[in-house]
């Protein structure tokens, strides 16, 4: 099992807050292992009070749920009761956050943490979270929710990456 080292966060906090002054953004950046434990938070001068909070609870779901935000915004929007009670379980230390600006951090096909990423719009928070993980060698595929194998393409015949909807479900 590979472990998400503390190096490895700090490379990741770094490169996420050069990436935002590249764009102009004062942004926190979390990072946390697969269990959703905090391993490092950044927030930089000029970043809002807030925002560490956010980009803790954004890097922990993209952690324990296994899939980034984004891909989990659409199983949220079909099913908000489920969602508001995964926060309320027992042994839930953040709220589940379905949004851009989460990503699970992957690596050699094994889901070794979060990235949390809070300060700038949804778009640049997605942005600036994707542009670094890609450029330290992270993976950024994953298969659709409760389809096994591998990442399915946009262009295949099930569901794209970013369904949460069974795949060969009819419409």
């Amino acid at each position: 099992m590979t472990a998400l080292t503390l190096d490895a966060a700090e490379e990741i906090i770094a490169a996420a807050h050069q990436r935002a002054q590249e764009v102009g953004k004062a942004v926190s950046v979390a990072v946390v292992d697969a269990g959703g434990f905090v391993v490092a938070v950044r927030r930089p001068d000029g970043a809002r009070p807030l925002t560490p909070d956010i980009a803790r609870a954004k890097a922990y779901t993209a952690a324990i749920m296994q899939r980034p935000g984004k891909m989990l915004k659409k199983w949220q929007e079909s099913q908000p009761v489920f969602f508001s009670q995964l926060s309320q379980l027992p042994g839930a230390s953040m709220p589940i956050m379905a949004t851009e600006g989460s990503l699970t951090i992957k690596k050699d096909g094994e889901i070794i943490g979060g990235l949390g990423i809070a300060g700038g719009t949804a778009d640049e928070d997605q942005d600036i979270a994707e542009d670094v993980l890609k450029s330290l060698g992270y993976e950024l595929e994953f298969a659709a929710w409760g389809v096994a194998g591998k990442p399915v393409e946009p262009t295949g015949s099930v569901e794209p990456a970013g369904s949460m909807e069974p795949a060969g479900k009819d419409a």
